[in-house]
C-alpha cells in the first residue's frame, strides 16, 4: 500500500505469483479513498502499523512500513507500532515444491551418451586445462647426492607442466666432469609419490597417488623413482605464479659451496740431457722436439 503525501490518494498493488490462478497485480487504482459512512477520505494520521482499515468494505491489515515511513512518522512526532511477522501462506511452500526441479545425478552420463550413439564426440575433459595452461611450465632446480664410489652432487632441472601434470627432469652437463652426459633423467609423465612397481602397470587397480604443484616447495625433497632429491631454486615465473595461484612464496635455499679443484703435480726431476730447460719441457709437452725451449737471454749475457 503506497499513501502519497502530495495529494492523499492510496495506491495498492497485490503481489504476483506465478501460475497461481487468480487475478493480481493493481488491487486499488490511486485516488483519495474515504472513510467509511462518511465524505472524508483518509490520511496518513490513520495509519499505523498494527492496525486494521476498511477499504471499500475490505478490512486490510498492516503488519510493517519501510524506513522512510518511520523516518517521516518520527518527524512528524507521531509513534509506530512494532513490525509484526508475516503469517505463513501455505500455497507459497506448495506452489514451491511443485515448481522444484531436481538434475537426475546420471544426468550428465546419460547427455554423453545420446552423443556418442548419435556419432557425435567424447568430451575432451582436458581441453581446458590445455588451453589455459600450455606453454606455461614450472621448473625448478634440484640436486641429487649420489653416494655410490663414482657418486657426488648432480644437479637437474625439473619442469612440471601445468596443462597435463606431467613432469620431466634434465640433466646440467657440465664439461668434463668425467660422467656420461644423459641428457633426460626421467621422460615427460605423471610422477606418482609411491610407485607401484608391478610387472603389469596398465593392470593396476591400487590408488596411486602423483604430485601436483602444492608439492613442490623449496627446501623440501622430492622422491623420483628411488632418488631423494632436493629442490633448491626455481625461476622467476614459478615465483610468481605460486604468489598469486596458492599464496605461498617459494624461498631459495642456499648450497653449500663445493670444494675447488685444485691438482698439484710435483715436478721431476733433471734428467741430465741437456739444459733445465730442456728437461721441463719434457714435462709440459708430450713432443719436446716441436717446441723447443726458448733461451734466457738476461740469464746468458749474465
Amino acid at each position: 500500500m503506497y499513501y502519497y503525501l502530495e495529494d492523499d490518494t492510496i495506491h495498492i498493488l497485490e503481489t504476483r505469483i506465478p501460475n497461481s490462478g487468480i487475478p493480481q497485480g493493481i488491487f486499488l487504482k490511486r485516488h483519495l479513498v474515504p472513510k467509511p459512512g462518511c465524505i472524508e477520505s483518509y490520511t496518513w494520521k490513520d495509519l499505523n502499523v498494527g492496525k486494521d482499515i476498511c477499504f471499500y468494505e475490505r478490512v486490510f491489515h498492516i503488519y510493517d512500513c519501510d524506513d522512510f515511513t518511520r523516518a517521516f512518522f518520527a518527524n512528524e512526532g507521531c509513534e509506530l507500532g512494532a513490525s509484526e511477522g508475516l503469517p505463513r501462506d501455505p500455497f507459497v511452500h506448495t506452489r514451491a515444491m511443485v515448481d522444484f526441479k531436481q538434475t537426475p545425478p546420471d544426468l550428465a552420463q546419460h547427455k554423453e551418451y545420446i552423443e556418442v550413439s548419435l556419432k557425435g564426440g567424447r568430451p575432451n575433459k582436458n581441453l581446458h586445462s590445455f588451453l589455459d595452461n600450455d606453454r606455461r611450465v614450472l621448473s625448478f632446480a634440484i640436486i641429487w647426492s649420489d653416494t655410490s664410489y663414482d657418486g657426488g652432487d648432480k644437479f637437474y632441472r625439473l619442469n612440471f607442466f601445468l596443462s597435463d601434470g606431467t613432469i620431466e627432469v634434465k640433466e646440467i652437463n657440465k664439461p668434463n666432469n668425467g660422467c656420461y652426459p644423459f641428457n633426460m633423467l626421467l621422460r615427460r609423465q605423471r610422477l606418482a609419490k609411491a610407485p607401484v612397481l608391478t610387472h603389469y602397470p596398465d593392470m593396476n587397480m591400487r590408488p596411486v597417488e602423483f604430485y601436483g604443484p602444492e608439492d613442490f616447495k623449496c627446501g623440501e625433497p622430492v622422491h623420483i623413482w628411488t632418488r631423494d632429491c632436493l629442490l633448491y631454486d626455481c625461476d622467476d615465473f614459478t615465483k610468481a605464479w605460486y604468489d598469486n595461484a596458492l599464496e605461498y612464496t617459494q624461498v631459495p635455499v642456499a648450497l653449500r659451496k663445493p670444494a675447488p679443484d685444485v691438482f698439484y703435480q710435483a715436478v721431476p726431476e733433471e734428467t741430465g740431457f741437456g739444459t733445465p730447460e730442456d728437461s721441463m719441457v719434457s714435462v709440459i709437452c708430450l713432443e719436446p722436439s716441436r717446441k723447443p725451449p726458448k733461451p734466457d737471454m738476461k740469464k746468458m749475457f749474465k
